[in-house]
């Protein structure tokens, strides 16, 4: 048996009774561009559905001067355990779009990082999108700034390329206020480090939450110094209460500290959230995980991926910054006990 011929706009045409010229309109979406009726317009779009029709991409490239092919360069994002949703994320965009991404991961070396780009643009890839795995500020390799490109969960040092970022300022406010509004006015420890390997997101993090609890005449009771990580996190909070530190509630600075922390208050014999309330940032599954589940501000991964693409085809030369949305779990409740506004920050 011979291979099956691939359709053509031809057989597209004759089968709906139009001019090769108005079927290639009407499946280019070009139709306005003419005169053609919307009974001939659902001929051709039945013909081609029926005859499996797939246009020459090589051929539409050549008269749009576009690949449909998106560069995505990370560091460390594709073997993230929940930031490589933004992959997924700018991958369904680009389909929607009719783009394909081709990823390139530099595993934070510059040399490799320069190459990718070098090679994407030799593929004459439309543009490119350059993420990073945690929320940061950076100095833009320099092959980038001479082509289109949109940064995915970082800034421009600079401030000169567009970008699409969590609000993590704003998702600090939201971590502040869901302790606010069961009537926690005291008692409020951070959890985490603000400089963690150099992001931004504990800064900014950490600015929400003091500038929303100073709306209501509060301050935090401390910060428990700890790496964004279970074991540390377990560690650093074991010490505070060992010292016979009782805080009425914790608000980490991502879902691993939070981990650590619930460990570290069930064996010191406090339960979550009738002794201390705890919340969180990430909204990962592990927030989901833990028991009781934990109320978490989450990064919206996928969204960010989305959008990143969507900017990059539009030619948005915007900052977009995206709301973090808390998801509610169990581990907050009213406050149980009367505290002052104010408290003594630890040494």
């Amino acid at each position: 048996m011979g291979v099956r011929r691939r359709p053509t706009l031809t057989d597209v045409a004759a089968r709906a009774g139009v001019s090769v010229t108005t079927a290639s309109y009407i499946l280019n979406r070009r139709s306005k561009e003419m005169r053609i009726s919307a009974d001939a317009a659902r001929r051709v779009q039945t013909a081609a559905a029926e005859l499996d029709y797939r246009p020459n991409r090589s051929a539409r490239n050549l008269r749009s001067a576009s690949t449909a092919t998106i560069g995505v360069i990370t560091d460390h994002v594709a073997g993230g355990a929940y930031a490589s949703r933004m992959l997924t994320g700018a991958a369904s965009a680009a389909r929607a779009r009719d783009h394909l991404l081709v990823i390139g991961e530099s595993e934070g070396d510059p040399a490799l990082e320069a190459l990718l780009i070098e090679e994407m643009f030799d593929r004459q890839v439309d543009g490119v999108v350059y993420a990073t795995l945690a929320t940061s500020s950076v100095t833009v390799p320099r092959g980038l700034r001479k082509h289109r490109a949109v940064l995915l969960n970082c800034v421009d040092r600079d401030e000169r390329l567009p970008g699409v970022v969590p609000d993590e300022l704003e998702g600090g406010r939201t971590a502040a206020a869901a302790l606010l509004e069961v009537g926690h006015r005291g008692g409020i420890f951070v959890v985490g480090e603000e400089s963690e390997h150099g992001t931004i997101a504990g800064r900014l993090r950490m600015q929400g939450i003091r500038t929303r609890l100073a709306e209501t005449g509060c301050t935090l009771a401390g910060v428990v110094g700890s790496p964004w990580s279970v074991t540390p996190a377990y560690d650093a909070v074991s010490d505070l209460l060992a010292r016979g530190v009782r805080p009425d509630a914790l608000i980490c600075l991502n879902d691993r500290i939070a981990m650590g922390t619930y460990e570290a208050l069930r064996e010191h014999g406090l339960g979550v959230p009738d002794d201390v309330s705890v919340v969180s940032f990430d909204g990962s599954e592990l927030a989901g995980w833990l028991r009781p589940a934990l109320t978490s501000v989450q990064i919206p991964y996928a969204a960010l991926g989305d959008r990143a693409v969507t900017a990059l085809l539009s030619g948005s030369q915007e900052v977009q910054r995206l709301p973090m949305p808390l998801v509610a779990g169990r581990s907050v409740a009213r406050a149980h006990r009367s505290s002052p506004g104010t408290a003594a920050t630890l040494g």
